[in-house]
């Protein structure tokens, strides 16, 4: 069996200088870079997911709510959408696009463009531990987590490769990810309040 590092949604729009900026995103891009090279073996595969809209009808909100609406952000053919330029890709052997066209928060509910899912993916590569990383601690990287977890993978996420919004929330997403069993390693990178 294999182990996977799962790269959430190191996307220009969630980092600094984006529509729906997270603080420390361009950080958490070079750390995990840095990680990539400086332990070249430590996967056998590494993945990557991004969120991207084409019409995700209320998941757009005008004003947003910050709660179920947002920004407009990560729009299909936008610098928006692509990877942070801190974040070296080459490693990434398969990328899983969500929210076409309704929200989606976890990588599991992505798929790849020939239309596999994550799930298969890392079961058809035998993958059974999944380390996930990325933006943003409290939501996207919460919801692929459990759903990492629920999908029988053994599943640790790194918080120090990893931006969160919001204490509060990601309060809530700490204790939601412990008791379903995912292993926590280290402390998010979070702006001041």
């Amino acid at each position: 069996m294999a182990n996977a590092l799962i790269i959430v949604d190191v996307q220009n729009d969630f980092c600094e200088g984006g529509s729906l900026a997270v603080a420390g995103g361009a950080g958490v891009a070079a750390g995990i870079s840095r990680l990539l090279a400086s332990e070249p073996e430590r996967w056998a595969h590494v993945v990557a997911t991004k969120d991207y809209h084409v019409d995700p009808g209320a998941h757009f909100g005008d004003p947003p709510d910050f709660v179920e609406s947002w920004p407009r952000h990560c729009v299909v053919g936008t610098t928006g959408s692509e990877f942070h330029p801190e974040l070296d890709t080459g490693r990434i052997e398969a990328i899983f696009h969500k929210g076409e066209h309704a929200a989606a928060y976890s990588g599991f509910e992505g798929h790849a463009d020939d239309g596999e899912c994550l799930a298969d993916w890392l079961r058809r590569h035998d993958v059974d531990r999944v380390d996930v990383v990325g933006i943003a601690t409290d939501h996207c990287v919460r919801a692929t987590a459990l759903d990492a977890a629920r999908e029988g993978f053994a599943t640790t996420v790194l918080l120090e490769l990893t931006a969160a919004v919001a204490p509060a929330t990601t309060d809530v997403a700490l204790r939601a990810m412990d008791g379903a069993g995912v292993t926590l390693h280290g402390q998010p990178v979070m702006r001041a309040a």
